[in-house]
């Protein structure tokens, strides 16, 4: 993502250096130093850099700007060396300083960008990046940044199409970086195009397999195809990889508190000791989804009122008692993040419960669209059907939760009032069957009566051949 001024481009640059810091009137008396004295020590910060020897590097880079206050190329060096120890403060201080020398470098540019990024300085970063890439309009990493940027913000998918074209002719050029490749999976992602993020993922890590950002990504897919064993196995190696990056623990905590591990996931999050926004907003919606106090969470909206975390909860937690209160808070839930599948499902199943079918039946229509394997807006879906005695299509849903839960006994007793309904007598008698054969005594007592009482008049229907062959 930040790219290092290597020492062979530096060369390239040395003599006009020279002349342009020989005509500095303001150098430091006390170094009593030579331009040329600044050159030999910001090389000698390459060769720290290049080995990994941030600390060293950044002290010689900080003698070279002693030597040479008005040193571009030094302050910017060391604004990478400081984000590489991830101390983005210090960082975001040394790139400011390299625009400031010279206003036109978009490599500054473009990892300033991606600092008030990280920080969600969106409106300063939109400025920074945009003036980046319309003066080079082959830079990479200010169209990284830029990805970053409009996926934060939620960009429309217009916008989101437009950079995917910039991010394919960068990737046919000669020679793209990972990060780039792993820019253009995250956008394909986000646009539906799961097989082509795939292999824009696949490209980024044959190019650098350790690429925290491509590994990132990794997660994201696993993620977004309910691959939760993959998205754990690909997070944990990440943060083996990289353990000091804040990213890679909230990536981690996110995909423990998403597999219900959320002990797991808040002893990560308390042990950053300078959590990201988005780590602080995971461990609200983590504390919020495990209260059981309405009036806790109902008073936590008076100064929150779009929070969807507890928009949610008071959702999940009312259905039962007040469908109709808690099928308010899912729709505000569902309002303030459109994009998650959970408090989409959550509105669907208030208007179940709230006896709204028709309009559960369309929502659930557009999950079962979109994320096809759900087993909660299938089941959902179902019930919606049945209740609007919708039979067949009832019968659909409902065989494909047979197929994912064999053993749930409830299935078939709606499985057999519907082949019932529908006059499909001998797939009647068989759903009832493995019904009674799965349901439990006490807990399902009434489904039961209720079924031994019809079977001896569907078997006289069976014996006389009627209903559907």
């Amino acid at each position: 993502m930040y790219l290092f001024f290597s020492r062979k481009q530096f060369f390239v640059l040395a003599f006009s250096l020279i002349l342009v810091f020989s005509s500095v009137l303001n150098i430091s008396a006390q170094e009593n130093a030579e331009p040329d004295d600044a050159v030999a020590v910001f090389n000698q910060g390459q060769d720290a850099h290049e080995k990994g020897d941030l600390k060293t590097a950044i002290e010689l880079y900080q003698k070279a700007l002693k030597i040479i206050p008005e040193f571009p190329e030094a302050e910017y060096q060391l604004g990478v060396a400081y984000l590489a120890l991830n101390q983005n403060e210090n960082a975001e201080q040394a790139l400011r300083r390299a625009i400031a020398l010279r206003e036109d470098w978009t490599l500054p540019m473009a990892s300033l960008g991606a600092v008030l990024v990280q920080k969600n300085e969106f409106p300063e970063a939109e400025k920074v990046l945009t003036k980046a890439v319309e003066i080079d309009e082959m830079n990479s990493p200010a169209f990284v940044a830029l990805t970053d940027l409009r996926l934060k913000t939620k960009a429309a998918p217009g916008i989101l199409k437009e950079l995917l074209t910039k991010l394919q002719m960068l990737t046919s050029k000669a020679k793209p970086t990972a990060s780039v490749w792993s820019a253009r999976a995250a956008v394909e992602r986000t646009l539906g195009d799961k097989a082509a993020a795939k292999t824009s993922i696949n490209r980024s890590l044959s190019i650098e397999p350790n690429n925290k950002a491509a590994l990132m990504e990794r997660v994201e897919i696993a993620l977004s195809e309910n691959d939760s064993a993959g998205a754990l196995e690909f997070a944990a190696n990440l943060n083996k990889i990289a353990p000091d990056s804040p990213n890679s623990k909230y990536l981690l905590a996110r995909v423990y508190a998403e597999n219900g591990r959320t002990d797991e996931a808040l002893k990560i999050l308390d042990s950053m000791s300078n959590p990201t926004a988005e780590a602080t907003a995971l461990r609200g919606r983590i504390v919020a989804n495990s209260s059981v106090n309405v009036a806790d969470l109902e008073k936590q909206l008076e100064t929150d009122a779009k929070n969807a975390s507890i928009l949610g909860r008071l959702c999940s937690l009312l259905r039962t008692e007040n469908p109709l209160k808690a099928l308010e808070y899912c729709r505000r839930a569902y309002d303030a993040e459109p994009t998650n599948l959970n408090y989409v499902i959550g509105f669907g199943a208030a208007l179940v419960q709230a006896k709204q079918y028709e309009s559960a039946v369309n929502i659930f229509r557009k999950i079962i669209a979109a994320a096809p394997d759900n087993y909660t807006a299938h089941a959902n879906l179902a019930v919606a059907l049945f209740q609007l005695k919708r039979f067949n299509e009832a019968k659909t849903e409902y065989l494909w939760v047979s197929e994912k839960q064999p053993d749930l006994a409830i299935t078939y007793y709606f499985l057999g009032i519907i082949h019932d309904q529908l006059t499909e007598y001998a797939d009647a008698m068989a759903n009832y069957q493995q019904f009674l054969r799965l349901a439990d005594s006490e807990k399902s007592k009434l489904e039961i009566d209720k079924v031994n009482l019809r079977l001896p008049t569907l078997q006289k229907q069976i014996k006389d051949k009627k209903g559907k062959k």
